[in-house]
């Protein structure tokens, strides 16, 4: 997976959860227990469409168009997101946008989606799959990669609160395995 551009990054990523949301919708499963404690399989989207917008208007000014509600429509709710998200990576003018947030600094925008956002719907991705009980296979590369970067930061993800306890794993699990058993999930 190329999570070097943004825009395809968050194309391919968005694509996956999508393919998630939508098998959620067949199934009827959208008050399934998710993998993250209090949470049903909807609020994981609710997550991802209702912190990013904010986070995003704090350090742009850029306004997402708002989506149907999350408990009306979470398929709707989470396109709507998606396609918003994807269409400010792709205008080439939001290469020289810069997000500025008093915890990250100053970071440019496509740079900001692909650390903050696109990662966060790639790691909710499992979560979604878990609660639906839709496959949970994700790109064993990127999560192999996004562990070596969380790791050295494991103090600091701990104390920020947006990760549980870290799970213990065999030594020889797989990287999708080891990477949602270090922010808190039990694969």
């Amino acid at each position: 997976m190329n999570d070097t551009d943004p825009a395809t990054f968050h194309r391919t990523v968005a694509a996956g959860f999508t393919e998630r949301v939508e098998g959620a919708d067949r199934a009827g499963a959208w008050d399934a227990p998710a993998p993250v404690e209090g949470w049903a399989a909807r609020d994981v989207v609710r997550h991802l469409v209702e912190w990013f917008p904010g986070f995003l208007r704090g350090g742009t000014g850029i306004e997402l168009p708002a989506g149907p509600s999350v408990d009306d429509d979470p398929v709707g709710a989470w396109r709507s997101q998606a396609d918003a998200v994807q269409g400010l990576l792709d205008d080439p003018a939001s290469a020289d946008l810069v997000l500025s947030n008093p915890h990250v600094g100053d970071v440019p925008l496509p740079e900001a989606v692909s650390r903050f956002y696109t990662g966060d719907v790639f790691m909710h991705t499992w979560d979604l799959a878990r609660a639906t009980g839709q496959s949970e296979a994700l790109d064993v590369d990127l999560c192999a990669s996004m562990l070596a970067a969380m790791e050295p930061m494991d103090e600091l993800l701990r104390a920020s609160g947006q990760y549980g306890p870290r799970v213990v794993v065999a030594d020889d699990a797989d990287p999708v395995t080891r990477l949602m058993a270090f922010v808190g999930r039990r694969p």
